[in-house]
């Protein structure tokens, strides 16, 4: 996972305050004291009944680079002891991580991800996996919240310009693991193999503009030359009615697609289809874009779009930008530990989880148990959650591909009860018991 150009350690995309706990505990006599840190949710974000685990991939790959070589040992030396930058200089994580799967779903409380080592170790992960999976998960949650209220048709990413740029590819690779077909950023298509998409913005239109007045014909004719006749042309820079007739006048009835992208979608979208279809072009798919998030393109549902482009709702999680979730000591030297805080609370000790579910598929609950106990399950079909991703400090081999937890997406909404792939405001699709 390159973090930036020419830079290959993670090791700095951290806090400083674990990197003073651990010469602390170095210093104490307690770093190598075994612990479990775990990865939750306390809450769900406000109406949403699940989230979408995301970033496991990109973690490990992460987890394999967080080493501290000299340029990184320069910025320790500002505030560590020598103890701890030797310490540092050979560190390599040598412990277990179990965790839910990419693309599995999870509630409130759920225990995503179980690190387990000595506390010198595993202490400055933290912010490593908190980052990565409190960002990709949230854009995740929102992405497939927006797939199921498209049902079924066509969704493009298109918000790196709405987000840092360094965020652009990840936020894509997650819209593609919820659902989404395809992305506009091309670091996301090198990086993750996430199919591309993309034709022209205004700009391309207005370039074509001169003293003797705006040439749109000359800008959709370029295209076509360009780019063949199934591309798609944007077909509201100046009068949408007059832009499509441009359109078919130039291009034919073949042309692939007109895309919509201010105004009223709903009623451009009919104005549109019923033009295209008095002049032959049944075939011409229309795309919308433009400020979507899911409670609009669920209002679309019933006019005759074909595909979404989405930005800024999407990368910036539709209001909920991060997943809330917490990494928390749950367990030192086999006993277990919890956080007492006012609102804030942990619950101590090693844990597993499964998810019950009707023969029919139809998830029922999910039980979260101490991690020595017993394996619960009371008649329904019963399915472990957590599964090993890393061993002695090495990635567990074949973990899934992206496309593999994409398919896994799918499996969950189709999962969850009916009423957990509403949009509006409600309690978590399932419930979770807590197994003492």
């Amino acid at each position: 996972m390159d973090t930036t150009p020419g830079v290959s350690s993670t090791a700095l995309l951290t806090d400083q305050y674990e990197l003073t706990m651990l010469a602390a505990a170095l210093a104490d006599g307690s770093a190598q004291r075994h612990c479990t840190f775990e990865v939750f949710a306390r809450r769900l974000p406000h109406g949403r009944r699940y989230g979408v685990v995301a970033g496991t991939g990109r973690l490990l790959d992460a987890l394999a680079e967080f080493r501290f070589g000299e340029p990184e040992l320069a910025i320790a030396a500002e505030f560590l002891d020598r103890r701890t930058l030797e310490w540092l200089r050979s560190y390599r994580f040598t412990g277990e991580i179990d965790g839910y799967r990419e693309g599995d779903l999870y509630f409130p409380g759920s225990p995503i991800l179980s690190v387990r080592g000595s506390f010198a170790e595993c202490v400055v992960l933290e912010t490593l996996a908190l980052s990565i999976l409190n960002h990709d998960s949230a854009i995740a949650s929102a992405a497939a919240r927006m797939v199921s209220a498209a049902a079924g048709r066509r969704m493009i990413e298109m918000g790196s310009r709405r987000t840092h740029e360094l965020a652009a590819p990840a936020s894509a690779r997650a819209a593609y693991l919820a659902g989404f077909d395809a992305t506009s950023n091309l670091e996301a298509v090198r990086r993750f193999g996430v199919p591309g998409a993309g034709t022209s913005a205004h700009a391309f239109t207005l370039l074509h503009s001169g003293p003797d007045g705006q040439h749109e014909a000359a800008a959709f004719r370029s295209q076509i030359e360009a780019l063949g006749i199934g591309t798609t042309l944007l077909v509201d820079t100046f009068d949408i009615t007059q832009g499509v007739a441009t359109a078919i006048e130039v291009a034919g009835t073949g042309l692939g697609g007109v895309r919509i992208d201010s105004g009223d979608l709903g009623v451009l979208a009919r104005q549109v289809r019923d033009q295209l279809d008095s002049l032959g072009a049944t075939g011409t798919r229309i795309v919308v874009s433009g400020d979507l998030d899911e409670y609009s393109i669920a209002g679309l549902r019933a006019e005759p779009v074909d595909a979404y482009g989405v930005g800024t709702s999407l990368v910036t999680g539709s209001g909920a930008p991060t997943a809330g979730m917490v990494y928390k000591l749950v367990e030192v030297d086999g006993v277990p530990v919890a956080k007492r805080s006012s609102h804030k609370e942990s619950r101590g000790g090693t844990k597993k989880a499964v998810r019950l579910s009707r023969r029919t598929g139809t998830i029922v609950e999910e039980i979260v148990y101490p991690a020595r106990a017993a394996r619960p399950g009371n008649g329904h079909q019963v399915r472990d959650l957590l599964v090993p991703l890393v061993r002695e400090g090495r990635v567990v081999e074949g973990q899934p591909t992206l496309a593999e937890s994409r398919d896994l997406v799918a499996r969950g909404l189709v999962s969850l009860p009916w009423e957990g792939l509403k949009l509006s405001a409600g309690e978590p699709a399932i419930g979770t018991t807590f197994l003492q």
